[in-house]
């Protein structure tokens, strides 16, 4: 399959100006960028949101974040890939299919069931946070999956207007597919979708629910304790997880949240447990940005996911 939609209007066709390679049958790499613009709208306005934009926001971005790879990052403490050979490339993006809202959703699952069969980490930029579910479905052959979801809200409706595979509804897919073990939600706070079924439900199903106001009195090393070592890890983090300050373009900002630490802290803390083998950041609403800071934000996150994994993989 090929992926040859590039977002528009980019100042740099790809994340950090990483190889393009659109052609997934004949993938070479440790790490793919993917762009999943669409979601499963609950309206026709929602068909294509501002979330759409953002997979070419954050590659826009990364002209801002780093003048070349050798650069040290003191972040993660040295250059990006540490001396090794490692390969990461950007597939562009998802299409949509205006005549079938589903394909997409087909097409990301193959897209990404092509990059674990070549032996790469996925990494997603979205679009809103229904297009995780596709991303959880390919890793059906490789699992048990710890997910650990980094959010504002609990996401754990059935449905929304009919629409089962939304934004809200991400999680409780989610934890109906056997390969999924358990569920980390951190971050947790204030109002979003969820009614008091929606958590009982998420109880029931042994979801492990961690508000930003536990991480606070806790502290990010009990977080971590309470999470399996050596399992497989995927994180799936919405921007609006985040303190507003830190990533302020989103629909739905809540006071608190994680902080750029925080995310970064969990991403080592995850490496030096068990093996991280995939992560999205999704919710990102560009014309909502404030100097770039969110994009920016979210593409330091992808090269700390990048460089913790490399180190685990070297190093053990």
């Amino acid at each position: 399959m090929t992926i040859l939609t590039i977002p528009p209007r980019s100042v740099r066709t790809t994340f950090m100006d990483f190889p393009f390679a659109p052609e997934l049958d004949s993938l070479e790499a440790d790490f793919v960028i993917i762009g999943m613009p669409y979601s499963d709208p609950y309206t026709m306005n929602e068909t294509i949101n501002d979330q759409t934009n953002a997979p070419t926001a954050v590659r826009q971005a990364s002209e801002r974040m780093s003048h070349g790879l050798d650069r040290w990052d003191f972040d993660i403490g040295g250059t990006l890939f540490d001396g090794k050979h490692v390969r990461v490339v950007d597939v562009g993006d998802i299409p949509g299919d205006p005549h079938n809202l589903r394909r997409h959703y087909e097409l990301a699952e193959q897209a990404i069931r092509k990059a674990l069969a070549a032996g790469a980490f996925p990494i997603t930029i979205g679009g809103d946070h229904g297009v995780p579910i596709p991303v959880f479905r390919a890793f059906a052959n490789h699992g048990p999956i710890t997910l650990v979801h980094i959010d504002a809200h609990l996401d754990w409706r059935d449905d929304v207007n009919g629409a089962r595979e939304g934004y809200s509804s991400t999680i409780r897919r989610a934890s109906e597919m056997k390969h999924i073990s358990s569920i980390f939600q951190i971050g947790i706070r204030g109002q979003g979708s969820a009614r008091t079924e929606e958590v009982l439900a998420a109880q029931r199903y042994g979801s492990n629910i961690i508000t930003a106001q536990e991480l606070r009195d806790r502290g990010l090393q009990a977080i971590l304790d309470r999470i399996p070592d050596g399992g497989r890890y995927y994180m799936s983090i919405d921007a609006d997880g985040l303190d507003p300050a830190v990533m302020p373009a989103v629909y739905a900002p809540q006071p608190g949240g994680l902080t750029y630490p925080d995310i970064i802290g969990l991403i080592r803390g995850l490496c030096r447990k068990g093996e991280l083998v995939g992560m999205d950041i999704v919710e990102i609403v560009p014309s909502l940005d404030v100097n770039m800071i969110t994009s920016i934000t979210a593409g330091h996150i992808i090269l700390n996911a990048i460089g913790a994994a490399v180190r685990a993989w070297h190093h053990g």
